[in-house]
């Protein structure tokens, strides 16, 4: 690992920062948050998010301000799945070759829970000691968000089916996203199987890099477009259910993702092989093999977002600071990236491990038909227990319609031990009609949670969770056993 050592002539462009008037009060806007946060914390009202919300009224222009000191500007990754995972993933890695990283805890993904985010680092004066920002955004936030900071670096990362009753259809999803393409003034990278993301390369400005990650052409049938999906209730998963993550995968011809109008498109990084805990990814016609700590086939990808991305940061400010010493800290070899990706950990939540009285117990997020399809690809269900939690909480989006699109038959030989949440009676419906056995279904999670962990110690245990269960449950097990901290990079 090198030391932080970037020049601070590598100054972000000019066009990256939206000038704004600084307020004669500006020195206070700090304290004025913090106090904030305090206060919400001791009557317990008004949320993470308060202190952001507070500090955008009284000082609309800090954010911008604060953020325009980066030398190497803003990386902001957007899309429908696999947000958070990838932030981590990008930061941990830009912190490991040796950059200083400020990012925004999971969660905190509208503007003000980034302005909240940095309250808690900047000092009084306002002063945010870092070079670089890596930042997870809702896609329709991030539309606001570009209207203050035009981001250096954008990563979109895909369009699905997800909150529909926020979004509407999914090509409202990707205007939204076309929005931050258009703002980014260095790189924009972009998924080329996905076509509405790699679409968006006609939307970025003259002098804008486009980059694109991919797949190895026997890898796109697991990763199907929205377009590609079907829903499996007349389907009826004919070629029997996804092959798992810990083993080998082989062609499945049901799934149309192959053909995407794309596959010319050059890919900068391409995953071209999945195992257990081991991916390949090509960089410049040379395969690169690596262990890795994530789990999922779907994290795979991401890591393949993810290296796009920072190979991008570190190659285009290695050009801009070869004259200077900051030369040695950016510029480095496609081992030396492997080498950081490998060391990436899961974010929580995102096939998060809890050990609970000596059961593994895995916490995988779900919250749309591709995100859960690729779930229960990854997590084999024999030997293990499964549990479904699914809540329609705002956070979780309030349109559970979804879930008809979910090819649950993978769990038959299994079943579902538990079913629990707002919603549970819903999916214990659907798997109904999966022919998917329910052993129990309790809509009082704390208590379906405690049940299904405390039961057959020693076996491994699945909890596919929308949002806002999967904060709960986190909640929950906290009580019965340690569960570390939720902020990403920790």
């Amino acid at each position: 690992m090198m030391a932080s050592n970037v020049s601070r002539d590598v100054s972000q462009d000019q066009s990256s920062v939206v000038q704004t008037c600084k307020p004669w009060y500006a020195f206070a806007t700090v304290a004025a948050g913090r106090f904030v946060r305090f206060a919400s914390r001791v009557t317990k009202h008004g949320g993470s998010a308060l202190p952001g919300k507070v500090v955008e009224k009284i000082d609309p222009g800090f954010l911008t301000r604060t953020l325009g000191q980066l030398p190497l500007g803003v990386v902001l990754v957007s899309g429908t799945n696999g947000k958070t995972t990838t932030t981590r993933m990008v930061a941990s890695m830009l912190s490991d070759l040796g950059l200083k990283v400020f990012t925004n805890p999971t969660g905190s993904n509208f503007v003000r829970g980034v302005v909240s985010a940095l309250l808690t680092e900047v000092t009084l004066g306002g002063k945010l000691d870092a070079d670089i920002a890596v930042l997870e955004l809702d896609e329709a936030y991030a539309v606001h968000f570009v209207k203050q900071v035009k981001p250096r670096y954008a990563l979109l990362l895909n369009v699905m089916r997800d909150q529909l009753d926020r979004f509407g259809e999914i090509d409202t999803t990707a205007k939204l996203l076309s929005h931050v393409a258009a703002a980014t003034t260095g790189t924009v990278v972009l998924n080329r199987e996905d076509p509405r993301i790699a679409a968006l390369a006609a939307k970025a400005p003259a002098g804008t890099t486009v980059r694109y990650f991919g797949l190895a052409d026997d890898l796109r049938h697991y990763f199907p477009s929205d377009d590609d999906m079907a829903t499996t209730v007349s389907v009826e998963g004919a070629a029997g259910p996804f092959p798992s993550a810990r083993t080998p995968l082989s062609p499945r011809s049901e799934l149309r993702g192959a053909s995407t109008g794309t596959a010319e498109l050059p890919a900068d990084v391409t995953l071209t092989a999945v195992g257990d805990h081991k991916a390949t990814f090509q960089m410049d016609g040379q395969g690169y093999a690596t262990d890795v700590k994530l789990e999922g086939v779907y994290n795979l990808y991401n890591a393949a977002a993810a290296l796009a991305v920072v190979r991008a940061v570190m190659q285009d400010n290695a050009a801009a600071s070869k004259a200077t010493a900051a030369a040695n800290a950016c510029a480095v070899s496609a081992d030396e990236l492997i080498a950081a990706v490998s060391r990436v950990t899961p974010a929580f939540g995102r096939g998060e491990v809890i050990d609970v009285n000596g059961s593994p117990v895995e916490l995988l997020l779900v919250k749309n038909p591709m995100g859960f399809r690729l779930s229960l690809a990854s997590f084999d269900p024999a030997n293990a227990d499964t549990m479904i939690a699914i809540n329609d909480e705002y956070a979780d989006g309030r349109d559970m319609s979804w879930l008809w699109d979910v090819d649950f038959t993978s769990l038959r030989a299994s079943g579902v031990a538990m079913v629990s949440g707002v919603r549970a009676w819903d999916m214990a419906l659907r798997l109904g009609y999966d022919q998917v056995p329910v052993a129990d279904t309790n809509t009082d999670l704390e208590q379906a949670v405690t049940a299904f962990v405390n039961a057959n110690p020693g076996t491994r245990k699945h909890i596919y969770c929308t949002y806002t269960a999967m904060l709960k449950t986190r909640a929950v097990l906290g009580r019965i056993t340690e569960v570390r901290d939720a902020g990403v990079g920790k």
